[in-house]
């Protein structure tokens, strides 16, 4: 896209980390710049390698634009910003986090790093403390009862106790709350059953 850049003889082109349209394009554009920064950070070695730190709809995107457009740097940085720009203002928040419940198609350690994934995109950051207690409040009720022990641990034995709560669960050691409901109320009307013969006698 760029045939008038020259590049530096000794040069050799990074192995860019990919930007697909999802996370901060700031955070992108920052990582791109200092991986360019070793062969002088040049604005035209800048512009014409940025496409090859694109991977999906970012890259689509880049690809449909008029780069006549384009006369400096700032120029591309400032138009892929405000192409990106939602996914700043769509961060989550704590309150999103507490509603990140997992899915029965996924483990819990899958869950886990998603969400964990979610909390590193949260502003102002958590420390490690309000993170576990957030991440307890998001629990499902069988999890929640079952993990509180991981309050005041690390994130990551917060996640171990909550396999050994789903390997619980598995296999039956632990009572789901579903199950002492059905349990409970089959006893309720069973009791009721036998109540209602002896009257009848």
């Amino acid at each position: 896209m760029f045939p008038h850049v020259h590049l530096p003889l000794v040069f050799k082109t990074p192995i860019f980390e990919k930007y697909d349209g999802h996370g901060d394009p700031i955070a992108h554009l920052k990582r791109y710049c200092n991986q360019l920064r070793g062969a002088g950070g040049k604005e035209e070695l800048l512009m014409a390698y940025f496409g090859e730190s694109l991977a999906g709809i970012a890259s689509g995107w880049y690809m449909d634009q008029d780069i006549s457009r384009w006369h400096i740097w700032d120029d591309l940085a400032r138009d892929f910003v405000r192409q990106f720009q939602y996914n700043i203002d769509i961060a989550p928040d704590r309150n999103s986090l507490t509603n990140l419940k997992k899915k029965s198609s996924e483990s819990f350690r899958e869950y886990a790093v998603k969400w964990r994934e979610q909390a590193s995109r949260v502003k102002p950051p958590m420390d490690e403390v309000e993170m576990v207690t957030v991440f307890l409040q998001a629990q499902e009720a069988n999890y929640f009862q079952n993990m509180m022990s991981a309050m005041g641990k690390s994130f990551a034995e917060a996640i171990k106790i909550g396999e050994m709560v789903e390997n619980g669960l598995k296999t039956d050691r632990i009572l789901s709350q579903s199950a002492i409901r059905a349990t409970s109320q089959a006893i309720q009307g069973g009791s009721g059953g036998v109540a209602k013969g002896k009257k009848k006698e």
